[in-house]
């Protein structure tokens, strides 16, 4: 698709709270120019048509913490492993993604910052790149999950004021507000105007709280490597994963993967939280996209073996998982089988929440006329038929 007036047609359009029967799109460029009813539009002659034979049409889902795909890692420090990712969660209905460093040795933090730097954020075959997410090596080690626990250690200004110097494409940091200097941290974050996110911690209600007023907003992976309720001296003691449940404003975000969360839970966090709160994300490692057996979580040369086993990946001996190998489409076809949303509801927290989260809703998150032309069209079993980026086809199974 080059810079001409297409026409997408023939579809359900979703809007972030309905859904428009036999519509269709207008893109001009790399913008959405009109979206209109089928009954009495008239095209422009010699414009190229798309004809979805009944489709959704939907806005462009943004997967706003994932590690890898298609065999590749963003731990691998290069720019071709940022593109091969792109590719791979393309073919999942992602216009966009922020791909997300580990808990590692400094130089290969480095090296994963340069390599997305020198990537080109957008290509013919994938998700445009939003920016880059530091997860980690700020967490709790009781609660660090997959995280390497060599490498987890408390923020330090000495050491965090170089990093968030050395790139401006830091867009999200994950941090355990609990730990001493962790505050800091997030007013700093908040100066610069960098997600902080709370992950990968064992705060009470209360650690959150005062989190909260230093500039920590959003909650990395709910439910996962996040501290519950608790007994102190008999008293029950409310933890992170309450606070995020109960404060309005915490966004957060969810692995909807059918794995890392029971129905029940998926169930709970949607009718606690609602589709504006919630982000659908796949963390999703290199073996998305790949077949199963063995993977390695982070750099080939300092991560840690992983298994890909029943459509999720474990740690070796099995007693946590190690990340999801799902792609977008497979999180907003959990959320309405799983959790009962309403497909309008999945697809908005896939798309322009994750988008209003990052602070660009502005041009991303919903079809909206002057908005980037960054699409996805699927069918009922929200298998993904095209993903169109800035007006640019990118993957195309009609």
């Amino acid at each position: 698709m080059t810079n001409s007036r297409t026409y997408v047609v023939g579809g359900r359009v979703i809007t972030p709270y309905r859904i428009l029967p036999r519509a269709g799109l207008v893109i001009d460029g790399s913008k959405i120019a009109a979206l209109f009813s089928m009954d009495g539009f008239e095209m422009d002659p010699g414009a190229e048509i798309i004809d979805v034979n009944g489709a959704y049409i939907a806005p462009g889902f943004i997967d706003m913490h994932l590690h890898g795909g298609g065999g590749a890692d963003v731990m691998d420090g290069t720019p071709e492993s940022m593109t091969t990712i792109a590719e791979c969660h393309a073919k999942g209905g992602a216009t966009g993604i922020v791909p997300t460093t580990l808990t590692c040795p400094h130089q290969d933090l480095d090296s994963a910052i340069q390599a997305f730097e020198r990537a080109p954020k957008t290509s013919s075959k994938g998700a445009k790149l939003l920016g880059l997410h530091l997860e980690g090596p700020y967490f709790s080690q009781s609660q660090r999950g997959a995280q390497d626990p060599e490498y987890i250690r408390n923020p330090v200004p000495e050491e965090y004021l170089p990093i968030l110097d050395s790139s401006q494409s830091i867009v999200r940091v994950s941090a355990a507000p609990e730990l001493p200097g962790a505050l800091d941290l997030g007013r700093e974050l908040r100066r610069r105007g960098i997600l902080a996110s709370i992950g990968h911690t064992d705060a009470t209600y209360d650690d959150v709280v005062t989190a909260v007023e230093a500039g920590y907003t959003h909650m990395t992976h709910l439910y996962s490597g996040m501290s519950s309720v608790r007994r102190t001296r008999a008293y029950r003691v409310a933890g992170a994963v309450e606070a995020g449940l109960l404060m309005d404003d915490l966004t957060v975000e969810i692995i909807a993967d059918g794995k890392h969360l029971p129905a029940s839970l998926l169930k709970l966090i949607y009718k606690a939280k609602g589709p504006g709160r919630i982000a659908l994300c796949s963390d999703a490692l290199r073996a998305s996209g790949m077949p199963q057996g063995e993977c390695i979580l982070g750099s080939v040369s300092n991560g840690q073996r992983a298994i890909v086993d029943d459509g999720v990946a474990w740690l070796p001996d099995r007693t946590a998982f190690a990340g999801s190998v799902a792609t977008a489409n497979w999180l907003v076809r959990n959320m309405i089988q799983l959790a009962g949303a309403a497909v309008a509801d999945a697809v908005r927290m896939a798309s322009l929440t994750p988008a209003r989260i990052l602070g660009i809703d502005a041009s991303k998150g919903s079809l909206d006329v002057g908005k980037d032309a960054d699409i996805v069209v699927f069918d009922d079993d929200i298998n993904v038929k095209m993903t169109i980026v800035e007006g640019n086809t990118v993957y195309r199974n009609l």
